[in-house]
């Protein structure tokens, strides 16, 4: 067995991996294992062809790290949230609401980055911190803590030692399994599909969620690709019919996608592969156990609305790092632990639930209901108090 190391962090994902930098740029000794190789390339099997909007609070935790430096000429800034509700007889835009950073920030909203260059990024920059134990291949399997310390077991039989374990392993966290800390899950039966497209009308750097029904249909700006405007698609709706559009031949999901688009671009045309995967909702009881913090998805996951899912984890690591660096001596104790439980746990319950009635109100098919939600969203866009408090709240800063 090794010598004991500050922090060990079971999952690589864009949170882990962040997380890894963050600590170690602040002089900890990290360990950071993934049991799944990182893919770093676009176009090859098992690239993760999701992007992230990186809001204000992230860049500005990214940039006190060093790290946007990588990653600035990759982003789309995303000027303009828009809000369009088709839930008419026919898929056409009856009611469009822009939200503009320009009306609370000096700033965009965010950045748009493909979730494969944010790892092949964050890893260069793992390259150069010789704190940093990353290890691709190698996952966690069990869990012992004392009051001093915690032992982890890996799959490729060594087992460490860390001051603090943290789990930022995925929705099915097998630390926080280990740790006995349960969840609360919520499954609405639908699916999302993410690729990418390039289209004749430029996005102007607006970020665009469509409301129909079965969930929205969301495009978010992507630099040029191949000369072409391009955009990153999220397309969230019922299991069976999400399965139906993925086995789709891609001339005829050309034709779907500009139809659930509306046709506010023009033709889409696909310039990616596509993957799929299943809309929950889940919150851990606890944020942390003896010697564990709970991180990401393994804390919490939401169903892709409002960029959300990793600015929530980058708030946790936020709030890790500033409890971690203020009384270094006590990391992962307990009174660190329960102060973090504290500081995080209301604010993920409310976005989560917050986020559950936004994916519940998008997914409504009755036509009375989808007009009643066409009426919501005109009724709040026009208070402007209300609408900018909206705001605040997405971005986090309020």
């Amino acid at each position: 067995m090794t010598e004991t190391c500050d922090i060990l962090i079971s999952g690589g994902g864009i949170a882990g991996l962040t997380a890894a930098a963050a600590f170690g740029s602040s002089g900890f000794r990290v360990i950071c294992v993934d049991p799944t190789p990182p893919v770093i390339e676009r176009d090859v099997d098992g690239s993760d062809l999701r992007t992230t909007a990186l809001l204000q609070p992230a860049r500005d935790l990214l940039e006190h790290f060093g790290i946007w430096a990588r990653l600035s000429e990759h982003a789309a800034p995303l000027q303009v949230m828009r809000i369009v509700d088709a839930g008419g007889e026919q898929p056409e835009a009856r009611v469009v609401k822009d939200f503009n950073a320009a009306d609370i920030s000096e700033r965009p909203f965010g950045w748009n980055l493909p979730n494969w260059l944010l790892r092949r990024e964050l890893l260069a920059v793992l390259a150069g911190m010789p704190n940093v134990d990353f290890r691709p291949g190698v996952g966690t399997t069990r869990l012992f803590t004392r009051l001093g310390e915690a032992r982890v077991a890996l799959t490729d039989g060594r087992q460490e030692r860390a001051r603090l374990v943290l789990a930022c392993d995925g929705r099915s966290s097998p630390m926080r399994e280990a740790a006995g800390i349960p969840v609360q899950t919520t499954r609405y039966g639908q699916k999302a599909l993410a690729f990418a497209v390039t289209h004749p009308v430029p996005h102007e750097n607006v970020s665009t969620e469509i409301h129909r029904s079965g969930g929205p249909f969301t495009l978010v700006p992507l630099p040029d690709y191949e000369g072409q405007p391009s955009s990153a698609v999220v397309w969230m709706e019922r299991g069976p019919r999400a399965t139906e559009l993925l086995q789709m031949e891609p001339s005829a999901f050309e034709v779907e996608m500009t139809r659930r688009s509306c046709s506010l671009f023009g033709d889409l045309k696909l310039a990616s592969r596509r993957s799929i995967w299943p809309i929950i909702s889940q919150s851990a009881e606890r944020l942390a156990g003896e010697r564990i913090a709970l991180m990401a998805e393994a804390a919490h996951v939401v169903p892709p609305i409002g960029a959300q899912g990793l600015n929530m984890s980058l708030s946790d690591l936020r709030c890790l790092l500033d409890l971690a660096t203020a009384r270094p001596a006590g990391l992962g104790d307990a009174a660190m632990l329960e102060a973090y439980h504290k500081a995080r746990h209301r604010d993920i319950l409310m976005r989560v639930k917050g986020i559950d009635l936004l994916n519940r109100t998008s997914m409504l098919s009755p036509r009375p209901l989808r007009d009643l939600r066409a009426f919501g969203l005109s009724a709040l866009y026009s208070m402007a108090p209300v609408r900018k408090t909206l705001m605040q709240m997405g971005l986090g800063v309020k």
